[in-house]
């Protein structure tokens, strides 16, 4: 975006970036590491950028020995020269940023609208929307990646436990996937696995370890309910005898959020579902990685309630309108939060190329989430048509129009290097 022009300091030196280093978005100078050649002699060292030079001083920067190593001062207008902390001058290239980028950087920090870059969206080649989708799509995937590391890493280097935690916090969706992870880290597996013949006693240590098997935190209401229904006092009786075989601590049932959930999201109806899963020996990473289509994921994860929660919601509480079996929306979303990011992170772990392109196959061919994000990207005219389309737009808000970080975006870039005559209306 600048104009093309020579690099001088403001002492008439040449100047070559060599590399630019390291961006630094922490305490600091603003890049590490870089190398810079000045006048033909080369230097490596940091690299400080202002808008006047003079917020050299009014930062502390000439009293911070931090900043000693700093070997080019970047300034939009330098209007004093300065030094480090030793006394020593520094060189210093002013850049001048273009009127018309100052005043779309402007607009794309200060409007309200969303998202802020949508009057160039219609305009934007084919090209450019497929290569920042993609790019996109796999900044998400290697974040959540990186959060199936984490679970790893505390689980020992178990991959198959790392797996049962990362479709358990499926299981919770957006209001209670917390809660989901940490009582996936709390359940025993090796205990379970004892018991894993015996859908009762899996049911009993789901739902006792996650607390709800705990008259004391529930409303006055239902724990009256609870307490004179036979199947939720045989199940108390048996998490009672698994607690003690195991030495468990349940966690806190308080935790578990209702507020706006429909009764077929309920947390226990949840659990219900991955218990009878367990059961049915298809929680492993192994079926998994097994299948070769998405077909063959929606059927591994098709499951349905045990049969107690086929005709309640609630203990004690009987309804004849309960949902058994999970919808494919549901298993589709299952598939996009748990199985494709574990695929991803399991390919990129074994290096395996095979696991990694299955995930993106997978996005390709779901249909896109309908969810305001899409919807609004929608609006200015982007083509949304598969999940991994919508995945990108969800990276694309989060990461980059949430923060207003535009400089990163390439539609951003777009927007700021669009001349004002150019400019759609």
């Amino acid at each position: 975006m600048w104009p093309l022009e020579p690099l001088v300091t403001s002492n008439g030196q040449q100047v070559e970036v060599v590399d630019p280093g390291l961006h630094n978005r922490n305490a600091g100078p603003d890049f590490f590491n870089a190398k810079v050649k000045i006048g033909g002699e080369l230097w490596v060292g940091n690299v400080e950028i202002h808008d006047r030079a003079s917020d050299w001083y009014a930062h502390g920067h000439d009293h911070d020995a931090a900043y000693d190593n700093v070997v080019l001062h970047v300034c939009g207008d330098i209007d004093r020269p300065v030094t480090n902390s030793q006394g020593r001058l520094l060189p210093q290239v002013q850049l001048r940023v273009p009127q018309h980028v100052r005043d779309h950087y402007a607009e794309l920090q200060t409007t309200d609208k969303y998202p802020p870059c949508y009057r160039i969206i219609p305009s934007l080649s084919k090209l450019l929307i497929h290569s920042w989708m993609s790019a996109l799509q796999t900044e998400r995937l290697e974040r959540k990646t990186v959060d199936i590391e984490h679970r790893v890493d505390r689980l020992a280097g178990d991959w198959e436990a790392a797996y049962f935690v990362t479709l358990a916090r499926g299981f919770g969706f957006a209001l209670n996937g917390d809660a989901f992870e940490q009582w996936a880290l709390s359940m025993p597996l090796h205990a379970a696995d004892h018991h894993r013949d015996n859908l009762f006693q899996v049911e009993a240590l789901f739902l006792g370890q996650a607390g709800m098997l705990d008259v004391l935190t529930m409303p006055e209401r239902q724990r009256e309910q609870a307490l004179v229904d036979d199947y939720f006092q045989r199940l108390r009786a048996e998490y009672a005898f698994l607690k003690n075989k195991f030495s468990l601590t349940p966690l806190d049932g308080k935790q578990w959020k209702y507020l706006r959930l429909r009764p077929q999201n309920f947390p226990q109806i949840r659990l219900a579902q991955l218990a009878n899963l367990y059961y049915e020996r298809r929680t492993g990473l192994r079926q998994l990685v097994e299948c070769d289509t998405l077909d063959e994921v929606r059927e591994l994860y098709a499951t349905q309630v045990t049969p107690y929660w086929a005709t309640h919601y609630s203990f004690g509480s009987e309804s004849y309108r309960v949902d058994k079996h999970m919808t494919q929306h549901t298993t589709d979303t299952l598939i996009l939060n748990a199985a494709i990011p574990m695929l991803f992170a399991y390919g990129r772990h074994l290096g395996d190329e095979k696991l990694c392109d299955r995930s993106f196959d997978f996005l390709e061919s779901m249909k896109a989430e309908d969810n305001h994000i899409v919807r609004m990207w929608s609006e200015c005219g982007m083509d949304v048509v598969s999940a991994g389309d919508s995945q990108a737009l969800i990276q694309l808000k989060k990461e980059y129009c949430d923060r207003r970080d535009c400089l990163r975006c390439r539609i951003g870039h777009e927007y700021l290097n669009t001349h004002p005559l150019k400019r759609p209306i």
